[in-house]
């Protein structure tokens, strides 16, 4: 590259420039959560409306005495003194005492009892900072005498794990792995340097773009992942190749990185815009949360993918005789000349074995392989999606020791109440919504108790709290949301003429989980579309794009089974230390966006060096027996920095965050290994020229998009690469 200082240079002022602008300006985060057309949406809307001060969040302070009882006149000072300095906190609206309904907020045994607190807003809404302010109050109370924890949406929020952690577990995780791979610190140096120069400029841009769309305050983590992960696999693929181009060219810098970014480069570019196209079909979902998720994690895939392509190839044509050397090669070869052994050619004797074997017994291979992936995605056919409670918390957290302590004094349901919004046909018709709703809902199957209903100053809307008897992830109570909407409240509404909607934060997660479940065939849907159409137009192929579509979604389902087994059944829940439950509903829809882009990454480098074989060659067996072996250990090499990422993750204690990252590292695990490394290559041998058939009327219609280079004369590459492979075949043989 000509101008490759002038590229450098531009990168680091550029992330440096970005990353002060959005220092000074600061992130905003908007968790807007909306769920428009369902019940708990539109019980926020009729409260915010007409009830402000009961739309925010309600929380509970749990007390538990641990000497005497809770109406004890010591036990009564501190805890009344306590509410009165929460209630004086910003964005509390009010605090409800255990003692103003004694017979519904103390325990029989008056040991436990729990304090209602209302903020101004939503959880998701919500600053840490506000929360963390009414949490250090209350834990103030503390004492020998007197436990005090605190639960609900707003805390459960403000405590949520960092991801810094996996963050540097998998940099040090790419760090040794790359070295081990290439062996040579300067080769290690460059993907790593790449990826993080690229993700440092994309915090700054994510940073300064979240002022124009609403992000979550989760974003910037997410983006941090994924980018790292596909910064480290892009860098890893265009270095591999510029190692072999310059052992293979007898040292000439500028023509390896030329052959480097016309093969791999491409590749690259490809395989980026199939992740930010997956990413971005999230707004396929219409969940606005999710939307400005898509948005962070695909700019954090632009930028990494930027610096790959044109930060990378500056490096490479700056230090490319470091890169490049690769120890013992130049001695077997002289280190010039069309002899000259590549890094792959000195390390591909086990993949050409490999091949060998499933090129032998494609069919064999085949079957097994699929009956592997069926047999791990069975358990997926049982998910249930729903959201975790703070029933599967560690037990450090306060929010896990207040879920337990209101399940032991007053049963598991009083951790997820249904706050029902009521608008009023007369003012102060409270009468009316006394006798019949509130008796009603008291009389439900599945509904401990009702506190009793608090009416708005103008008496034109109401607010009814129901507390279940099963816990929030309970399947029991999905299916008392919906009887209270489908059975009880409508004759209520018809004959008293008022309209009632079941909200507050477990209905809301009830009908998340409903809204993902319903829209998820559509998204799954344009994403695989718009991909198989890219891969159509790319390989001129119709065996490819079907391929690539199973494929990638046996990875999904077989990685789904897996998180089901584990968290859902509870096998090997102890490894992860985790109880079985639900599965969290946009699991699934993250899992599915994610997992589909890097396979993706895999399939396009994979296929178009079998592509650029074949193409070379017009051999198909041979085309699959020089790709595989050309790509394999890069694949692996990459594949294991993702699943050291996503296995911190796993194991971080979190169940949200283990959950994720098993599914994750699973998901890459098999994709790399089962699927790219037995499946796809049996299927193509299987196929063999039919693979690159296309219908000449069909061929003629497509547009042209070719991410080949144009294929060298086969003498040409014959004298550089058979008699590196070819006698490592027949050793196989």
């Amino acid at each position: 590259m000509a101008h490759r200082r002038l590229v450098v240079v531009g990168w680091v002022v550029a992330a440096v420039g970005i990353l002060a602008v959005s220092s000074s300006v600061g992130k905003r985060t908007a968790n807007n959560f909306t769920l428009p057309g369902t019940g708990s949406q539109r019980a926020v809307d009729l409260l915010k409306s007409r009830f402000p001060a009961q739309a925010g969040d309600t929380d509970q302070v749990v007390f538990h005495a641990r000497t005497g009882t809770l109406t004890d006149a010591a036990n009564r000072a501190v805890i009344g003194a306590t509410l009165v300095r929460i209630a004086r906190l910003p964005h509390v609206t009010a605090v409800v005492s255990p003692y103003a309904h004694q017979q519904l907020t103390i325990s029989r045994n008056r040991t436990i009892g729990f304090a209602t607190v209302s903020f101004d807003q939503r959880a998701n809404e919500l600053s840490k900072a506000s929360v963390n302010r009414v949490v250090s109050v209350a834990e103030s109370a503390r004492s020998a005498a007197l436990q005090v924890e605190l639960g609900g949406q707003a805390i459960e929020q403000a405590q949520q794990a960092s991801l810094g952690f996996a963050t540097v577990v998998g940099i040090a995780a790419a760090i040794v792995i790359l070295l081990i791979s290439f062996g040579s610190f300067s080769a290690m140096g460059l993907p790593i340097a790449t990826a993080l120069l690229g993700l440092g400029t994309g915090v700054g841009v994510i940073s300064l773009v979240s002022h124009l769309v609403d992000m979550p305050d989760f974003a910037s983590e997410l983006a941090l992942m994924i980018g790292l992960g596909v910064g480290v696999d892009y860098a890893l693929f265009i270095v591999t190749r510029f190692r072999e181009n310059y052992l293979r060219n007898g040292g000439d810098v500028p023509a390896a990185v030329e052959a480097a970014m016309n093969t791999s480069g491409r590749a690259v570019l490809f395989a980026g815009a199939t992740v930010v196209i997956a990413l971005l079909g999230m707004f396929a979902l219409g969940v606005s949360l999710l939307n400005g998720a898509a948005v962070a994690a695909s700019l954090g895939v632009v930028l990494v993918l930027c610096a790959s392509l044109t930060l990378l190839p500056a490096l490479l044509t700056s230090i490319g005789h470091r890169v490049g050397r690769v120890r013992g090669a130049e001695d077997g070869a002289g280190g010039k000349g069309a002899n000259a052994r590549t890094p792959a050619d000195a390390r591909t004797g086990f993949w050409v074995r490999w091949t060998a074997r499933v090129q032998r017994r494609p069919a064999l291979v085949a079957i097994a392989a699929t009956a592997l992936m069926l047999t791990l995605a069975a358990p997926a056919l049982g998910l249930r999606l729903a959201s975790s409670d703070a029933g599967n918390d560690p037990t450090s957290q306060t929010t896990r020791r207040a879920f337990d302590l209101l399940a032991e004094g007053f049963g598991p349901g009083f951790n997820g109440p249904l706050q029902l919004a009521v608008a009023l046909p007369r003012a102060h018709d409270r009468a009316g919504l006394t006798t019949q709703l509130a008796s009603a809902v008291r009389a439900t199957p599945g509904v401990a108790s009702v506190a009793p209903p608090r009416v708005n100053a103008t008496g034109t809307a109401a607010a009814l709290t129901a507390y279940p008897t099963t816990a929030p992830q309970s399947a029991q109570t999905s299916s008392l949301v919906t009887h209270l909407r489908d059975r009880v409240i409508p004759p209520i509404e018809r004959s008293g003429g008022v309209q009632v909607y079941v909200g507050g934060p477990t209905a809301a997660q009830a009908d998340f989980s409903h809204v993902l479940s319903t829209k998820l065939p559509l998204f799954i849907a344009v994403v695989i579309g718009v991909a198989a159409l890219l891969l159509l137009v790319v390989f001129r192929s119709l065996v490819i794009p079907v391929q690539a579509s199973l494929m990638n979604l046996l990875s999904i389902v077989a990685s789904l089974g897996v998180i089901q087994a584990v968290f859902e059944r509870g096998w090997l829940g102890g490894l992860f230390g985790v109880q079985p439950g639900p599965i969290d509903a946009f699991i699934p829809v993250l899992a599915f966006a994610i997992i589909f882009g890097l396979s993706m990454d895999y399939e396009v480098f994979l296929v178009s060096r079998v592509h650029e074989e074949w193409q070379a060659r017009g051999d198909a067996t041979a085309a699959v027996r020089e790709g595989l072996a050309r790509t394999g250990r890069v694949i692996t090499a990459a594949a294991a920095v993702m699943v050291a990422v996503f296995g911190a993750f796993a194991i971080s204690g979190n169940r949200v965050l283990s959950m994720f990252g098993l599914v994750m590292a699973s998901a890459v695990f098999l994709d790399a290994l089962v699927v790219r490394m037995l499946l796809l290559p049996a299927v193509l041998q299987l196929m063999g020229r039919t693979t690159w058939q296309l219908p000449r009327w069909l061929e003629r219609r497509l547009p042209r998009l070719a991410i080949d280079a144009e294929p060298e004369p086969q003498a040409a590459r014959g004298s550089a690469r058979e008699p590196a492979l070819e006698p490592a075949l027949d050793a196989s043989s």
